[in-house]
């Protein structure tokens, strides 16, 4: 029922994006200046909250759990991106697109904002450790796997500087804040509180815009990215959660890990696509499809697993 109302909260926010598109108030130099700040300010901001915390209430042995179990999904997400093209029957060249959909999600601008409303801070810095094998793992594998064999030098395009970024940075200031006990002066705490306000319905009113640029009708004719959508937003959370429930304990933990997996294509996947010679037409619909089938299947999958 929490996932049910949060998720239509973010519905609805996404629709005064898509108000704004289509009124005007928004354009695509808006819509780029607001993801700017979602990703170097009020995201980072959002995740530093997490952090001060005026009790400790996860212990580090439960935070070194979180940690081995975001290795594990992610191990397991590249293995199932391996054998999704070869069960879809896809060509050759549509493959590492596919892979790269599968395996990373939209975790900074959908995952955060779902985990903070339902988890609170505890989720939210459990949430936290997934952005480290993302940030690696879409600058290593991902730019391989989108090569479709393009000669493109992977030692020039790679970069520590992708990798290590603000929202890395910010997941390990969170992190020494949290585990250090250091007192964060009130005028500070209150600077970055108001600032990870920003995350939620800013990032969510861009996701809007960028859906209400799509034809609806482009997104449902191609049954293989339908058929994948269901496989990655229903699929694979239910036995993905599943197999986890064995191992987890922490009701928390588990919730924090089924919203990491469930939502939908991260938007980083067109973006490599377009740069490195995938399909972005199909990376662009696969964003667009798994956003929008997400405000139904996270909460029904949800009320399934959890």
């Amino acid at each position: 029922m929490i996932l049910l109302q949060q998720m239509f909260v973010l519905f609805m926010l996404m629709a005064v994006g898509i108000i704004c598109r289509k009124t005007g108030l928004m354009n695509d130099k808006v819509s780029k200046g607001m993801s700017g700040i979602v990703v170097n300010i009020a995201s980072p901001a959002f995740i530093l909250s997490a952090g001060i915390n005026k009790e400790q209430v996860v212990t580090n042995r439960q935070l070194l759990a979180c940690a081995v179990v975001t290795v594990m999904i992610y191990l397991g997400l590249i293995l199932v991106s391996l054998f999704l093209p070869f069960l879809l029957k896809l060509d050759k060249r549509y493959f590492g697109t596919y892979r790269v959909m599968t395996i990373f999600s939209n975790i900074g601008f959908m995952g955060f904002p779902i985990v903070s409303a339902t988890y609170g801070s505890v989720g939210l810095l459990y949430a936290a450790f997934f952005q480290f094998p993302f940030n690696l793992l879409i600058y290593t594998y991902g730019i391989r796997a989108m090569r479709s064999g393009k000669d493109i030098d992977f030692d020039k395009s790679f970069s520590w500087k992708n990798i290590i970024n603000v929202g890395v940075i910010s997941v390990l200031i969170s992190l020494i804040l949290y585990l250090s006990h250091v007192h964060v002066p009130e005028p500070i705490e209150d600077v970055i509180t108001s600032l990870s306000g920003l995350t939620v319905p800013m990032s969510m009113m861009v996701i809007g815009y960028a859906l209400g640029g799509m034809k609806l009708k482009s997104l449902f004719e191609d049954y293989k990215l339908m058929i994948f959508s269901l496989i990655k937003l229903v699929v694979i959370p239910i036995i993905g959660v599943t197999i986890l429930r064995i191992f987890i304990k922490d009701q928390i933990l588990l919730g924090v890990c089924f919203v990491m997996i469930a939502t939908p294509v991260a938007s980083m996947s067109a973006m490599l696509a377009q740069y490195y010679g995938g399909d972005e037409d199909t990376a662009s619909r696969g964003v667009a499809l798994t956003t929008l089938l997400s405000v139904v299947t996270i909460p029904l999958v949800g009320a399934i697993c959890l």
